[in-house]
């Protein structure tokens, strides 16, 4: 069942799959002895649930100012990634069970999932490269009106501002304005730059059969987003089926259903935030994540998504192209410069300059959080795409092998 289309009414089935749980493990402790793993194996998946909870409880303690920042963003992916380290002992310890029905079937159904991810890392790298390409246009500006050395710092040796430099500053913040409106033609031109993580210009063959290729020949299904490829589409993908365990399923697994539906909304709530986030084509929020409460990861990570959710309808975010904070402020900085720069009248009063100064300067705080945070948020994002690619790998061909034994 989609996840737009899943209805509360599934809760009860989950309550009566946890009591199912419970009362087969009341059976199995009392006929098995003292020293078996059934308490270990308990412990292992509470205490993936627990981690998980902890660590999105981590994400929602954010203040506002803080929710869609660079750091909250490179926070987010690493939340993700430890979420996946834990996630694959948990399968390489049950592999007898894994390769049984009906966790065959649902272990593929997640790693389908993160195959559409993959697509998500490519744009969501090519937003950022376009982020960049908006950073250098910062730059110009804050040469053209900065100090001698370009940088907007009041403390420098200041030059005199004269009418050559904000023709050229307001040439640049037009180019920027034009840059940042989030038309579709624009996505499209971005999705031609063609650039993956997992490209390999070596190769030529595209197999159907991606399930025991070696990690090096791996690419993504698409490995460079199409003319028509859709960030909303494909989140839809990503959370189609994405169904709360029946308890049936709760107990022939033994309770394994539970991390995999675990890691299939870490997986479908990181990727949407970071579409939500950064400037990819045919950006779409209209994906409803739903999480029975019972869930002790399900409060925060709702919460995020209700908080997100409510800052894309803010008046002043709604045709944003990104709801990055530092898109935000460059946006919100580079109006207001422009406006000034607008009123300027030559030879510039003593006042005027010190305004203008002081809007530079702010501009030039926008400029170096970029500078900060942009290269290793890229580094991230393609760490989670090998990562992706890696588990996946791993995990089929463990399955494969265990099938082979049988």
């Amino acid at each position: 069942m989609p996840a737009t289309d899943y209805q509360g009414s599934s809760t009860p089935l989950t309550i009566i799959g946890r009591s199912l749980l419970s009362m087969k493990r009341d059976q199995v402790h009392a006929l098995e002895s003292p020293n078996d793993g059934s308490a270990s194996h308990d412990f292992e998946l509470g205490s993936f649930q627990r981690q998980v909870a902890d660590r999105f409880h981590d994400l929602a303690s954010v203040p506002p100012d803080e929710l869609l920042s660079l750091p909250w963003v490179r926070k987010l992916l690493d939340v993700f990634l430890c979420c996946q380290d834990e996630f694959r002992p948990i399968l390489f310890n049950n592999k007898a069970q894994v390769i049984k029905p009906p966790m065959d079937r649902l272990i593929a159904e997640y790693y389908e999932r993160t195959v559409k991810a993959l697509d998500v890392c490519n744009a969501i790298r090519n937003g950022i490269e376009q982020i960049k390409q908006w950073q250098k246009l910062l730059e110009i500006v804050l040469c053209a009106l900065g100090d001698n050395n370009g940088i907007a710092n009041n403390n420098c040796c200041q030059r005199a501002l004269g009418e050559g430099q904000f023709r050229r500053a307001k040439k640049t913040l037009i180019d920027l304005a034009i840059g940042m409106l989030d038309e579709k033609d624009s996505g499209q031109a971005l999705s031609h730059r063609n650039r993956s993580f997992g490209r390999n210009n070596n190769s030529t063959s595209h197999s159907k059969d991606h399930h025991h290729r070696p990690l090096g020949h791996f690419r993504s299904l698409s490995w460079s987003v199409s003319r028509s490829w859709s960030a909303a589409r494909q989140l839809l993908a990503i959370g189609n089926n994405l169904a709360v365990p029946r308890g049936s399923d709760v107990v022939a697994t033994n309770g394994l259903v539970m991390p995999v539906y675990t890691m299939g909304c870490v997986l479908l709530f990181v990727m949407w935030a970071l579409v939500a986030a950064i400037p990819c084509q045919d950006r779409g929020l209209q994906v409803h994540i739903y999480v029975p409460r019972h869930f002790s990861w399900a409060g925060p990570l709702l919460s995020l998504h209700e908080r997100i959710l409510e800052e894309s309808k803010k008046r002043d975010r709604k045709n944003a192209c990104g709801l990055l904070r530092e898109i935000y402020q460059m946006e919100k900085c580079t109006r207001l410069l422009g406006e000034l720069t607008d009123t300027v009248q030559f030879p510039l009063g003593e006042e005027k300059e010190m305004e203008v100064r002081q809007r530079v300067k702010e501009l030039g705080q926008v400029f170096d959080a970029m500078k900060e945070g942009l290269e290793p948020l890229e580094k991230q994002v393609r760490e989670v795409f090998h990562r992706i690619v890696r588990s996946r790998t791993e995990g089929l061909d463990s399955l494969g092998r265990g099938n082979n034994t049988e």
